[in-house]
């Protein structure tokens, strides 16, 4: 068995968002919501080093206030990835080492789900991974959730916000949606942001999609953990009732 190389991990924190601008300083329990993510990433043992990723100057000051190692990144970024890339350059990590973009907005993230996430990587041939779980009919025809079919060795075949695959003539109704978070080795995340948005990538608008369209292998990992993440205001009072029922 090959040994798991370095795992780092980086949580971007835009504060700028269309449905819910400032998210990462919302509050929860009394503390901002990037605090509880950081806190649950930590616990996983396979993380060397954990740092948030902010483009704001509000962000950056309420880490240092609460001891979080935070970077300053450039505000002008497309993608969270972008941003992860940015934030793994400043931290100068080895070509071979992974990166984990953690996302910001799953403060009830399950730190066993980062663990599953890097245990492929003893695999010197897998490059990108990322998590999926069993789903009902009714999930998976919701546009926003969006779903993964991949081959019997894990490889991702395609990502869609169609239900898929279809179930002709009601033959099995087998469906996994996809976690968005993922893992990559140095090199590989390097090779992804100078790639141009690909064909399916912006007709379906996921990012994901520009790996397979340029040959670069996705592992899926199915895992049995929810990711539970917000997206809207509304979204605080679920989460923290959530918290508040693992604390007792």
């Amino acid at each position: 068995m090959n040994k798991l190389p370095k795992c780092y991990g980086i949580i971007p924190a835009r504060y700028r968002s269309k449905r819910f601008p400032g998210k990462p300083l919302a509050e929860i329990l009394g503390r901002p919501m990037f605090w509880h993510v950081f806190e649950r990433a930590r616990q996983c043992p396979q993380l060397s080093q954990i740092v948030l990723a902010t483009d704001d100057e509000r962000i950056k000051s309420a880490a240092k206030e609460l001891e979080v190692p935070v970077l300053m990144t450039r505000d002008d970024h497309p993608s969270g990835t972008d941003r992860v890339l940015e934030a793994a350059v400043l931290l100068r990590v080895p070509k071979d080492a992974v990166v984990v973009n953690i996302q910001g907005d799953e403060p009830a993230l399950d730190p066993a789900m980062l663990t599953d996430l890097v245990r492929p990587f003893t695999d010197p041939e897998v490059r990108v991974t990322t998590l999926a779980r069993k789903i009902d009919l009714k999930e998976a025809k919701n546009p926003d959730r969006v779903k993964v079919v991949f081959a019997k060795d894990g490889r991702a075949l395609y990502f869609s916000r169609s239900p898929i695959p279809h179930p002709r003539e009601g033959q099995g109704d087998e469906f996994y949606g996809h976690i968005g978070l993922y893992a990559f080795r140095m090199s590989i995340l390097e090779q992804f942001v100078v790639l141009n948005p690909s064909r399916l990538e912006t007709i379906e608008r996921l990012e994901q999609l520009r790996f397979l369209e340029n040959g670069i292998p996705i592992h899926v990992v199915v895992t049995d953990h929810r990711s539970i993440g917000v997206d809207r205001p509304d979204d605080i009072k679920t989460v923290s009732k959530i918290l508040m029922e693992e604390t007792g």
